[in-house]
């Protein structure tokens, strides 16, 4: 056999090592679209199709919580956490000392992973005792769905605004475990609070923004104190704090 100039060696194995990425990329893809199961991706599409819906004002804002929360109740956890690659994407992860860490990532491009969200997506990982602190939304529908460990989870109807409290009234205060779910609304629930009562727990969060054009507040959270004054009616006149303040009493 005729000895390979240097020229051509370095071309047939960059060759070599191109084809071993591509078929790696290839297996990749093909593990992901076999392992995920047609019930998950049905229920992703489902999730992203309400929240089209929501935009589109085809439904309120609040009988899109009690749509979604029908939909999270039949979320396959576990598949889910194989479709997004969740051992890779939390391997050798740093949680924050105070509050919550946003880990943002991508769906894989596979057939049925809806290729525009009508939603912003991240997971909150968090340690024992720190919490996606009290706050309420401005303009936007959330969901929270369990991905691991459990969470003391509050929420709160937000009442009245005034320049310097909101007025609250608590309607939730249970313990949230895998599978579970929650949803918060200009209109109902609209402040909530989750406390990690384990370590390495996970919240997968959804939310939907730009869809109640009367309303002139800035898109976005409303930090709150809920250990505000007690009011007459279970009302709490909660002072309206910064990022900083409720991280300090609550992350």
């Amino acid at each position: 056999m005729a000895a390979l100039s240097r020229r051509e060696f370095t071309h047939q194995a960059l060759g070599s090592i191109l084809s071993v990425s591509i078929l790696e990329t290839l297996f990749r893809c093909y593990a992901f679209a076999d392992s995920a199961k047609p019930a998950t991706l049905k229920w992703l599409n489902d999730v992203n199709q309400m929240g089209w819906d929501l935009k589109d004002k085809k439904l309120s804002q609040v009988d899109w919580q009690k749509k979604i929360e029908e939909l999270y109740a039949r979320a396959d956890v576990a598949d889910f956490l194989r479709l997004i690659d969740f051992e890779k994407l939390t391997q050798n992860l740093k949680y924050d000392d105070v509050g919550a860490k946003s880990l943002q990532f991508k769906f894989p491009e596979i057939e049925g992973v809806p290729a525009k969200l009508a939603w912003g997506k991240q997971i909150f990982a968090l340690q024992k005792g720190r919490s996606v602190v009290p706050h309420g939304h401005n303009n936007m529908a959330t969901a929270f769905l369990i991905l691991k460990g459990s969470f003391r989870g509050r929420h709160f109807d937000r009442i009245q605004d005034e320049d310097e409290h909101l007025l609250i009234k608590p309607t939730i205060d249970r313990t949230f475990k895998v599978g579970e779910c929650s949803t918060v609304s200009d209109f109902k629930d609209n402040i909530h609070w989750f406390v990690a009562l384990e370590d390495a727990a996970f919240i997968f969060n959804i939310h939907v923004t730009g869809i109640n054009p009367d309303n002139a507040e800035p898109t976005g959270r409303v930090y709150v104190d809920p250990n505000g004054e007690k009011l007459k009616d279970g009302l709490i006149r909660a002072p309206r704090i910064d990022y900083e303040q409720v991280n300090k009493l609550y992350g």
